[in-house]
């Protein structure tokens, strides 16, 4: 399978690779940046695992997370995108913005194009969602901005998720959807 790459007026989400390990691993090894999403992560081996883990959702499901690079400078600032597990409440939009990024908007624009873009590969999707820790205010304020609402809780991975959604008919009035 190939996996696309996405570009967005400072973002590019291209397929992640090897040679990400080493950002990857100073991103997920900031116990701020961790502190919502399992913890720290500081052995480039296991960042790696994690690594061949989003490639594995491309090939099982078609969807999956891209390496964030940031176009102006080429930094690796995060992985975005797409995650369709067996057993989830449904294709959700994942952003992890590394902290150094915090703020500039990142996170929203990354998944603002993976959302069109899964839209449009799949007409019979009704809706895209976002699976949050409850006390990840941040994240709650990403999902806001992209127009998601709060439809349910569940229990997924050991740990109670607020789910957030957006619809696609909701979504196709977005002035970014056409990005």
């Amino acid at each position: 399978m190939t996996i696309p790459t996405l570009t967005t007026s400072r973002l590019i989400l291209r397929p992640i690779e090897n040679g990400d390990v080493d950002g990857f691993t100073r991103i997920w090894s900031d116990p701020e940046f961790a502190r919502h999403v399992g913890g720290p992560v500081t052995s480039p081996d296991a960042v790696w695992h994690q690594m061949a883990g989003c490639l594995g959702c491309w090939l099982l499901t078609g969807v999956g997370p891209w390496s964030v690079v940031e176009r102006a400078s080429g930094t690796l600032v995060g992985r975005a995108g797409l995650w369709d597990e067996p057993g989830w409440p449904g294709v959700e939009a994942l952003w992890y913005i590394g902290r150094p990024w915090w703020g500039r908007g990142y996170a929203v624009e990354a998944a603002a194009a993976a959302i069109t873009w899964v839209l449009r590969l799949r007409p019979e999707l009704e809706r895209v969602c976002a699976a949050i820790v409850p006390a990840n205010l941040r994240s709650v304020r990403v999902a806001q901005r992209l127009g998601m609402r709060r439809t349910g809780a569940e229990y997924l991975h050991e740990e109670t998720h607020t789910i957030y959604a957006v619809s696609r008919e909701d979504w196709s009035g977005r002035p970014d959807a056409g990005s």
